[in-house]
């Protein structure tokens, strides 16, 4: 359900009246009483409510001079803030802070107040403050938990701020009782072992040599012994596993007289076996010749506080779904792995192939599951401590190596996480392939960072998946190169059309029969202020997978139909001259390709029957009724279309007859046999055939790549209409266009 934010008052909501009970909490975490309604979310009665049940749970864990009436007013405008913060938009757990600390500062600062104060919130939070209907019952819930996170650490903050006040106070105590025993020495030791027996924190004093002479009643109980059992033993036996090395380092610094202070977090062990984490500071206490006499050591019990800090720490390191390490620990790692002076690495960056149908057609919940049950498999490839693997996001994962062998080590995990992947996942009685693609590179530290690492493993998997995919590749700095000035190109294009970047050349259409100019083809070329002149096939799949080749392809036509139209009006040629221009399968699917080719024609003056557009056999393939339509439309139109690079597709001679075409223009692999004499025969035969077809179709056949003159005359025995290629001319500016070279290109 969602939580009714609207919903009527009811009789509940109002104040209860004398003698009337307040509800009874439900624990640290448990849930609201059975049978207990809500009040009237937003009234004020339920606000009172709620600082009722709270004041209720947590007043008798305080240590506050209020009356229980007084500390229950004081956490009516706390609950105010927590149902605010609740209810924010955007959420923002902040505010819960300062209520923690509000806490603390009425006094709330005995160790056993935390779990009922969050027990509290936990518990009647949403059923008297709820957030709104907008909000399903799982968002409800991580609010209220990422608040209870918040009190706890203003809860904290505010606790270790009073404590350390009382540390200065007590450090200072202490030593002017020091100062004091020089002078008054019976009354410097009362007034120190009043300080020292009543402190709520632990202290202990230890001479130089670290044999400990005294603790008090505090320090006793928080390693859970009596006076004496701690007494005598020496602080140097006192180690733990998790220590940090300056620990010690310090220590030793210290009863050398090196220096006077430290503070340090460390951890012990108590009588039991457990741990206690502390906040440990202790001071260096001097006789009056400035000799190191004395240890003072002060000790808070962090451990709950520690606890939750490693929880939150694992949170925020760790995916949700799977457990794996996260984006977070891996780049963490990762940083320490590139840092100068370590090293070798190996990275493996693994995508699964095909996921995206998995959630398309089962589901994301069935998705998620795959990701769970894959992540199990991968973590079963490593072992070594020089061996991560974390998931970074969607379906893919990393591992990170590090070692001398980093290269070979990565290969041989790639080839364990593909073979671990190789059996199906058995998920709701249905078996599910995992495939994936997977990009390796590896290095030594210092020589690049992470985001560079990242970024060559991320191509690296995609030449991967581009090869077929269910593989891995090993990185390679010119792939690595292409990619990168591919995607520099990319960036370039839009730019590059509104500076004026491109400029049209034209390559003559001749008649086979007379050798005559028929017309000519323009093809767009770039003119790049770095790179130079890039031809299409350099930035043509650029913009067409950009968008980019929609305004590019209309300025092409526009620019081709006004040439053709001075051509026209120069009158330098005896017949109509004809202008092929080329549409990409995006321009086909444009919603505006009629109306605008129409605005074309009409504003350049041009008679349809002079403009030709050439498309690839390929588009075409499998195009509907509705596809072909406004070639169709074009067609009536009186606009030839010519069949780009016929015989390169499935070539479907049958489905020629549903084309609204005018014109094959004949690939060029079907003809290099002839460029010398005698002619393949295959070729020859293959040729004649397909002239033939389109002839009884009443379709005109252009032969592209034509190179010699041998392969020319084949060509017009062979009954095709017109030519182009170098053998005539390359492509050249609009005033070549009746240059013609007649040059063998093969010789």
């Amino acid at each position: 359900m969602l939580w009714d934010a609207g919903a009527p008052p009811g009789p509940e909501d109002a104040e209860p009246g004398p003698g009337a009970a307040d509800p009874e909490p439900a624990g640290a975490t448990g849930a609201g009483p059975a049978g207990a309604v809500a009040p009237s979310p937003g009234g004020e009665a339920a606000l009172r409510r709620f600082a009722a049940v709270w004041s209720r749970a947590v007043y008798p864990a305080t240590a506050t001079p209020m009356t229980r009436a007084e500390f229950e007013e004081h956490l009516v405008p706390l609950a105010g803030r927590l149902r605010a913060a609740l209810r924010s938009e955007p959420f923002d757990p902040a505010p819960a802070a300062e209520v923690g600390a509000a806490v603390v500062r009425a006094h709330c600062t005995e160790p056993d107040a935390l779990s009922p104060l969050l027990g509290a919130i936990d518990a009647y939070l949403l059923l008297y403050c709820p957030p709104g209907r907008h909000l399903t019952d799982e968002e409800a819930r991580s609010r209220c938990a990422r608040l209870q996170h918040a009190v706890a650490s203003g809860f904290a903050g505010a606790l270790r701020e009073r404590t350390l006040a009382e540390q200065e106070a007590l450090s200072r105590a202490a030593l002017a009782a020091q100062a004091e025993t020089e002078r008054a020495l019976h009354t410097s030791e009362e007034r120190f072992r009043a300080v020292f027996e009543g402190a709520a924190i632990g202290v202990g004093i230890a001479d130089v040599e670290g044999r400990i002479m005294d603790v008090n009643e505090a320090l006793s109980r928080m390693f859970g012994t009596r006076p004496a059992e701690v007494t005598g033993r020496n602080v140097g036996e006192m180690v733990h596993p998790d220590d940090s090395p300056d620990v010690w380092g310090l220590y030793s610094e210290l009863v050398r007289g090196e220096r006077d202070y430290y503070r340090v977090e460390k951890a012990y062990y108590r009588g039991d076996g457990s741990v206690l984490w502390t906040d440990l500071s202790v001071a260096l206490l001097r006789d009056a010749h400035g000799r190191p006499q004395y240890q003072l050591a002060l000790m808070e019990d962090i451990t709950e506080r520690r606890l939750l800090h490693e929880q939150l720490r694992y949170e925020a390191t760790h995916d949700a779904l799977t457990g794996l390490p996260n984006r977070t620990m891996f780049f963490e790692r990762l940083d320490r792995a590139l840092a100068p002076g370590g090293d070798r690495f190996g990275v493996c960056y693994l995508d699964l192939d095909g996921f995206k149908a998995v959630n398309d057609s089962l589901g994301h919940a069935v998705g998620d599951r795959l990701l769970v049950a894959v992540a199990e498999r991968l973590r079963t490839c490593t072992g070594a401590p020089a061996e991560l693997v974390a998931r970074l996001g969607g379906d893919e994962f990393v591992a990170l190596l590090t070692g001398p062998d980093a290269q070979s080590d990565a290969t041989a995990l790639a080839r364990r996480m593909l073979a671990a992947l190789a059996e199906p996942v058995r998920l709701d009685g249905r078996d599910l392939s995992v495939r994936a693609s997977i990009g390796i590179v590896d290095g030594a530290a210092g020589e690049c960072g992470p985001a560079e690492v990242l970024r060559s493993a991320d191509i690296t998997m995609y030449r991967a998946k581009a090869a077929g995919g269910n593989r891995y590749e090993l990185a390679d700095a010119d792939s690595d190169a292409r990619v990168i000035a591919r995607h520099s190109l990319t960036n370039c294009l839009p730019a590059a059309l509104d500076n004026g970047e491109f400029f049209i050349e034209y390559q003559p259409l001749v008649r086979l029969d007379d050798g005559t100019v028929r017309g000519a083809e323009a093809l767009v070329r770039w003119l790049h202020p770095v790179h130079g002149v890039l031809g299409p096939d350099q930035f043509i799949p650029l913009a067409e997978s950009t968008g980019l080749i929609v305004p590019l392809g209309h300025w092409v036509l526009q620019e081709a139909a006004r040439q053709a139209r001075a051509w026209r009006a120069e009158g330098t040629c005896e017949g109509p001259l004809r202008v092929n221009v080329n549409l990409s399968p995006s321009q086909l699917r444009h919603p505006a390709l009629v109306a605008e080719t129409v605005a074309v024609l009409d504003s350049s003056g041009l008679d349809p029957s002079a403009l030709c557009l050439e498309v690839t056999e390929n588009a075409l393939i499998g195009a509907d009724e509705e596809e072909l339509r406004p070639l169709r439309q074009l067609a009536d139109l009186g606009v030839d279309i010519a069949l780009d690079d016929f015989g390169t597709g499935y070539s479907n001679l049958s489905y020629l007859r549903r084309l609204p075409v005018s014109t094959l223009k004949l690939d060029r692999s079907f003809t290099r046999g002839m460029q010398r004499a005698p002619a393949d025969p295959v070729d020859v035969k293959i040729v004649e055939g397909i002239v033939s077809l389109a002839h009884t179709l009443d379709l005109s056949v252009t032969v592209e790549g034509v190179e010699t003159g041998t392969q020319a005359e084949h060509l017009r025995v062979l009954g095709c209409d017109t030519a182009q290629g170098w053998y005539y001319a390359r492509p050249g500016p609009p005033e070549r266009l009746h240059t013609l070279s007649l040059v063998d290109a093969a010789s």
